[in-house]
């Protein structure tokens, strides 16, 4: 029985051996094989080709070699013998963060469990007063860069009403919450108009903030590539100041973000370089109204001329502009004609979606943003649709299922309050504050330089002769938060209503922060002063240095588990 078993399985082996040697000397396999390498050659050297026009020689060799560094020093870092000096150090930074922000006493108590018994209204109110008393930043007093955009007590008191009266509708259900919905088409129609969207196609969808907008315009610009122009390599281009939620979504949804340069001048994105990154894979352009890092505004006309010439969707990121940007025409007029204002809106044939956060300068509460679109066929590659889910027909037009009601109705009533009329006056006064700034630095604080041309209500700055963090440590002690930049190295100021009332209290503070830092150069030594250095002087030496990669990694998912730690 064995051997008949051993030769059908000896015939069938030689047979088949015959038959793929058959198979292998026909002129249809060996002409499929060349056609296939001939693809896999063709895509190799259409993606080579790629790289080399965006980039460039000297730029795909600085990648190589900055790439070829990192990996090398990471390494390195672990190596036995180092990588045990390196963990105990990163462990104190990490010792030391938690500290911050997990403070432990006698006189805070964490409940890690629910209560046996519910607690009385009376408990409740007076825990969350001794809460609100732990120290945090002067945030009241306008000393923080942007994160808190007040719009005021009477404003909060309205929101607070309106979460009420709406905190059990939910989004999702239009059906049962017609009101809702009728507040939030409402809302996206009143951001539509005021950035000039084509009457009767401009549409849009409130979001949970402008990364969720950022998130769905890529996602949109992906899906609609992929449907009409069957692409399957997506890139998106965005200058290199463009707000990390492109990152985040090239992250989530599988796309290559490249990054333009900006010019080392205005410190716009170069559109040079947008052009030569231009291929048949783009399925997005984008640029900034304001950018976050240094509050300059894109050179959106030339962006728009790029998109229709080449037929790409342009995204113009204006979370940070939101109510500013929008009446910086009408302010200039006003206070300085002589400044010129550029379009960055859909008055510009090339846009064809716009973000808008409605809880920054529109002062909503938190949690609210608008993405806005040319017309309906871009809106709707952002749609989620599961026809035939066994637990009915679902469909959401954004990222997120439930969505709260009461945020939208807050929303509603905010823009309601503050009218045309208030958010004019509140852009003005916000604009007049950040300019302020700008002229004080180059009129009294010569050791300081202002970063390109702002407009609008973002003010950076950075030092030729100082180390710029340790001025932003400086100011630390003095109650301020400014915003840490990187390459370059600078810090910045976003104004908002509360700076109206501090500007010339921080143009005070920051010079004599400076003349400070420069008073212990004089007295110290420098590896004094390197002892000496804060927080924010130390993170920014780290993370700006290529030797040190992987270490800035551990420090920050240090500090997004503190954020759960009880």
């Amino acid at each position: 029985m064995s051997l008949s078993l051993e030769r059908t399985a000896s015939l069938i082996v030689s047979h088949s051996r015959l038959l793929l040697d058959a198979i292998a000397s026909s002129p249809a396999f060996s002409l499929s094989r060349n056609l296939v390498f001939a693809y896999a050659l063709c895509s190799l050297s259409a993606t080579a080709y790629r790289e080399l026009w965006a980039r460039g020689p000297l730029g795909i060799f600085s990648d190589l070699y900055r790439s070829a560094s990192k990996l090398f020093f990471r390494y390195l870092l672990r190596a036995p013998g180092i990588r045990d000096k390196v963990d105990a150090e990163v462990s104190k930074v990490l010792v030391s963060m938690e500290q911050q922000m997990v403070p432990r006493g006698p006189d805070i108590t964490y409940y890690r469990e629910l209560p046996q018994h519910g607690w009385s209204e009376e408990q409740i109110i007076a825990e969350m007063q001794h809460l609100s008393l732990m120290q945090h930043s002067a945030w009241e007093a306008g000393k923080v860069s942007g994160a808190v955009y007040h719009g005021g007590k009477e404003l909060i008191d309205l929101q607070t009403q309106a979460y009420g009266m709406f905190s059990v509708a939910n989004q999702l259900h239009p059906d049962v919450f017609p009101d809702v919905r009728k507040m939030e088409a409402e809302v996206v129609t009143m951001v539509l108009n005021l950035f000039n969207a084509p009457q009767h196609s401009g549409v849009g969808t409130t979001t949970s903030g402008g990364t969720e907008s950022l998130l769905l315009a890529c996602l949109s610009a992906k899906m609609k590539a992929y449907h009409e122009r069957h692409v399957t390599q997506p890139e998106i281009i965005a200058p290199i100041t463009v707000h990390a939620g492109f990152d985040k979504a090239a992250y989530y949804f599988g796309i290559k973000l490249r990054h333009a340069p900006m010019d080392p001048v205005t410190y716009k994105v170069n559109l040079k370089a947008v052009r030569r990154m231009i291929n048949s894979n783009t399925v997005l352009i984008a640029g900034s109204a304001p950018n976050f890092p240094h509050g300059i505004i894109d050179d959106i006309e030339g962006l728009s001329k790029l998109a229709l010439r080449y037929k790409i969707p342009l995204h113009v990121d204006a979370c940070l502009g939101s109510f500013v940007v929008p009446y910086l025409e009408r302010v200039y007029r006003e206070i300085d004609p002589t400044v010129n204002v550029p379009v960055v809106d859909f008055r510009l044939p090339g846009v064809t979606s716009i973000s808008c956060d409605t809880h920054k300068y529109g002062f909503a509460p938190k949690g609210s943003s608008i993405i806005m679109y040319r017309d309906s066929s871009y809106r709707r590659h952002q749609y989620f649709l599961a026809t035939d889910w066994s637990g009915g027909v679902y469909a959401s037009p954004t990222l997120a299922g439930s969505r709260p009601g009461a945020l939208i109705a807050g929303c509603w009533a905010t823009l309601m309050k503050m009218g045309d009329d208030g958010y004019y006056s509140s852009a003005k006064s916000i604009v007049e504050a950040a300019r302020l700034i700008r002229s004080s630095i180059a009129a009294d604080i010569p050791q300081l330089t202002v970063l390109g041309d702002p407009i609008s209500s973002v003010v950076a700055f950075t030092s030729s002769t100082l180390n710029i963090y340790e001025v932003a440590d400086s100011m630390v002690a003095k109650g301020w938060h400014l915003s840490a930049l990187q390459n370059p190295a600078a810090l910045h100021i976003a104004c908002t209503k509360l700076t109206t009332e501090s500007c010339v209290m921080l143009v005070r503070d920051l010079k004599d922060s400076v003349a400070q830092i420069e008073l212990a150069h004089g007295a110290e030594s420098e590896s004094d002063i390197k002892k000496k250095q804060g927080d924010t002087a130390m993170l920014y030496g780290v993370a700006g240095s290529v030797s040190t990669n992987g270490v800035v990694d551990e420090m920050v998912y240090g500090f997004l588990d503190n954020l759960y730690k009880a």
